[in-house]
């Protein structure tokens, strides 16, 4: 089956459109939805050339603090040698249209749609846009949080169609996970992974867990349940949800509903100190 990814960000809409949207910032979860992601809002960053990006999670104190998530585009000759200043930081990367050049590890790869990359804090790597047509991708940063005894994890380069779907118990594999990264694996404290929901497949219970969530819906609509709450999404809409958020979902169709999903993993919650 073909993967899709929503990669329709930018422009600006008319005068004659209406106002109202149905982006919503909550005390529990945050929607951001795609036609809200126009040109207006973009960003810039230090020592990336030809490139714009949208921000749509940052750490916000007394709401989700672990992680931020950009969508990054990258025109003809863009890019950078020198992409994250931070050497505490990780990052995922996931292409959702176009082809970068990573330099990463001492090796060079192209990732194209569907392309993955796994960078560990400190790091030294480098991305460019070497075609001839716009490249866009998800960046997500955390900052990484070591443990005595416990390697750094490695980086690694993949594509979704490499990963396996892995069907949640009694669902024959409506509901299921494309995972990166082995959960036994405790050098790792966040995952990014694919989430996919066929028609008619629901989460059918109000997940109530200490994880922060970023969703970014790659492809198709749903009803997602968030906190009090039911939020209709569809693809290119992003869900910013702090711990302990409330959810559920009903994947009404006609197609299929994949998003793509961070979570913070393995390690204690910080405790404040007086």
């Amino acid at each position: 089956m073909t993967n899709h990814y929503y990669s329709g960000m930018g422009g600006h809409p008319p005068q004659t459109d209406l106002l109202t949207d149905r982006a919503v910032f909550t005390e529990a979860y945050a929607v951001i939805p795609r036609g809200v992601m126009r040109d207006i809002v973009t960003s810039y960053l230090p020592y990336w050339e030809q490139t714009r990006l949208w921000i749509i999670a940052r750490p916000l104190s007394g709401f989700a603090e672990t992680f931020s998530h950009y969508i990054m585009e990258v025109a003809p000759g863009g890019g950078s040698d020198k992409p994250d200043a931070d050497a505490q930081a990780e990052s995922v990367l996931f292409v959702v249209e176009g082809e970068v050049r990573l330099w990463l590890g001492g090796s060079a790869h192209t990732l194209a749609a569907g392309g993955y990359a796994y960078i560990p804090a400190g790091a030294q790597w480098a991305l460019h846009n070497r075609s001839a047509a716009l490249a866009k991708f998800h960046w997500i940063r955390k900052a990484y949080e070591p443990v005595a005894g416990l390697a750094a994890p490695d980086p690694f380069v993949t594509n979704e169609k490499l990963a396996e779907l892995h069907g949640m118990p009694g669902t024959d594999g409506k509901w299921g996970t494309q995972r990166f990264v082995d959960p036994a694996d405790l050098r790792h404290d966040m995952h990014v992974n694919i989430v996919s929901l066929e028609p008619g497949a629901v989460i059918p219970f109000m997940e109530t867990h200490v994880m922060e969530h970023g969703l970014y819906v790659l492809e198709g609509k749903a009803v997602y349940r968030l906190n009090r709450d039911w939020v209709e999404v569809e693809a290119g809409d992003y869900m910013w949800l702090r711990a302990f958020c409330p959810q559920a979902c009903y994947a009404g169709g006609p197609g299929r509903f994949r998003y793509l999903l961070y979570k913070d993993v393995n390690r204690h919650p910080r405790l404040l100190r007086g």
